[in-house]
């Protein structure tokens, strides 16, 4: 009996904080490290590779598999930009192939279910439009802090969407194993951890939708990371709509990607540009 009412002593009290914060809480900014493994095994299905060009790539790549991001947030709306950093040299700086995506900020609004997303592909700027991706989530019973926050589980499944490392090795699976159903579904279980502590529905990149800020995320090889957090900053927060590029829908953008990432695998494959090859 003790234990029980302890419990719900704990409850009334952690229910207490939150409305209390809700109430104080009207935006912020915070700061999330990203961080893709590369599955080279995948790469090199075909042993074209030796272990040196695999670690040059890895090498080269860094840089742009490990970035900090911030998130401006207030209760509607939210920016989720890359913060910029000084390429250091010989790691792969300065638009090699791979340079040539480019992903830019993004917008969330929720109220108006609006998603906004300008992108950089092969020198041509992108503004993709559209509605804001939707994910069921679940609630589960976990929870653990992180920092001095109390966070709770959710997790969701989706398909995979075609981008330039999934699209690459989907491509290159089917060309290698003919039995391959082209358009086999795929799927990845996402895992986010939310903190009712600040009751705002916006997260990283375009993650969002639970009682709370997320402040982790696990999805497929790529794991954020919330590290800081200022809440109702003394200077107002900025919010900005990206505005620059050319018009198109999320499926219209994704047609783009397919094909390109279609034309990079060809020319892998065929030996010209191929990773680990010299640079002038």
């Amino acid at each position: 009996m003790q234990v029980i009412t302890r419990i719900i002593t704990l409850g009334l009290s952690l229910l207490y904080v939150f409305a209390t914060q809700a109430q104080q809480i009207n935006s912020g900014i915070a700061t999330y490290q990203t961080k893709t493994t590369l599955d080279m095994d995948n790469w090199n299905r075909g042993g074209q590779m030796s272990e040196q060009q695999k670690k040059q790539i890895a090498e080269r790549m860094k840089n742009r598999l490990e970035k900090t991001f911030t998130l401006s947030f207030n209760k509607d709306a939210s920016t989720y930009a890359e913060v910029e950093k000084l390429e250091t040299p010989g790691n792969g700086g300065g638009g090699g192939r791979w340079g040539n995506f480019s992903q830019g900020a993004i917008y969330k609004d929720i109220s108006a279910d609006q998603y906004v997303r300008e992108n950089d592909l092969m020198g041509k700027l992108f503004l993709v439009q559209d509605s804001l991706p939707k994910l069921e989530w679940k609630l589960e019973k976990e929870s653990k802090m992180i920092g001095q926050y109390a966070a709770f589980k959710a997790t969701a499944t989706r398909k995979i969407e075609d981008n330039p490392w999934e699209g690459m090795r989907n491509i290159r699976q089917r060309e290698q194993d003919s039995s391959a159903a082209e358009n086999r579904p795929i799927e990845e279980t996402i895992v986010a951890w939310y903190t009712p502590q600040i009751p705002v529905s916006q997260g990283p990149g375009e993650y969002y939708g639970l009682p709370g800020l997320i402040l982790e995320v696990n999805a497929g090889r790529t794991v954020i990371l919330c590290n800081k957090i200022v809440l109702n900053p003394e200077e107002s927060v900025d919010i900005k709509k990206p505005s620059k590029g050319k018009e198109v829908s999320r499926k219209e953008y994704e047609a783009v990607v397919a094909e390109k990432t279609k034309e990079m695998a060809e020319r892998f494959q065929g030996g010209r540009g191929g990773f680990g090859g010299r640079r002038n």
